[in-house]
């Protein structure tokens, strides 16, 4: 999926996209220390039960750990937070610049 941002301001347009290209790479950055810190917080639980936490999610319940309900309830709120974060991430860095001059020239 492609997603453009075209920026248009009756002044200094031209100044204005880096700026918000800026911006938003300060917000992928940030996104992708969110991710390293989640991915962290959930290696010991795959390490702990030899699975990874997609497999997890989809296969297992609180009854097959032994930390039980508490446990299980961390796992998947992490896991959860680590996929919107991912999404997030993925939503941000398909962006493409549309340089607005460009397109009145033609």
């Amino acid at each position: 999926m492609e997603t453009k941002l075209y920026i248009e301001s009756p002044q200094n347009g031209k100044e204005l996209l880096p700026l918000v290209r800026a911006a938003i790479e300060a917000e992928i950055n940030k996104l992708e220390l969110a991710m390293e810190l989640a991915n962290k917080r959930l290696a010991p639980f795959e390490e702990r039960y030899n699975v990874t936490s997609a497999y997890f999610i989809e296969n297992w319940a609180a009854e097959n750990l032994n930390g039980g309900d508490d446990e299980y309830v961390s796992w998947v709120g992490e896991y959860q937070l680590q996929q919107r974060l991912q999404k997030r991430l993925l939503q941000l860095k398909e962006i493409q610049y549309v340089d607005t001059e460009l397109l009145r020239s033609h």
